[in-house]
């Protein structure tokens, strides 16, 4: 189980089951992490989720304002902007959060499931259609 789950579990439960997307995430993460409470509080994940959802980026979620965290928001919009540039490349996560620090001009940043968030929706188009800089 992984935090692609929990991004995947967290969109069902707010667009499916009209949950907030806050408590999406945290019943998310309950579910997939039933014996950790530290892997369901873990911040980095649930705010890039929550940094893409306040931009408007996630289908079926209303762009509002759900997290303050503007590092993993910058990262998850920096990293559509690369998989929009690079649409028939695959990534890896930690591949991708190279990518994302090179443009960033950050030296060094610890993989923090951000990746896998950002991952998990594009790949399972529910990311809303962008093209490369669009935010």
């Amino acid at each position: 189980m992984s935090y692609t789950n929990v991004a995947l579990a967290a969109v069902n439960l707010a667009v499916e089951k009209k949950k907030s997307v806050d408590e999406a995430w945290r019943l998310a993460a309950e579910i997939t992490f039933p014996h950790s409470k530290d892997s369901q509080t873990k911040s980095c994940p649930k705010s890039s989720f929550l940094g893409l959802c306040s931009m408007g980026k996630v289908k079926g979620i209303k762009e509002s304002d759900y997290t303050k965290s503007e590092d993993n928001k910058l990262y998850a919009l920096t990293a559509l902007d690369i998989l929009a540039a690079n649409r028939n490349q695959h990534f890896a996560p930690t591949e991708l959060l190279r990518a994302v620090l090179k443009k960033l001009n950050i030296k060094t940043k610890t993989h923090n499931s951000q990746m896998n968030v950002v991952l998990a929706l594009w790949e399972n188009d529910l990311i809303n259609k962008l093209n490369p800089i669009e935010r």
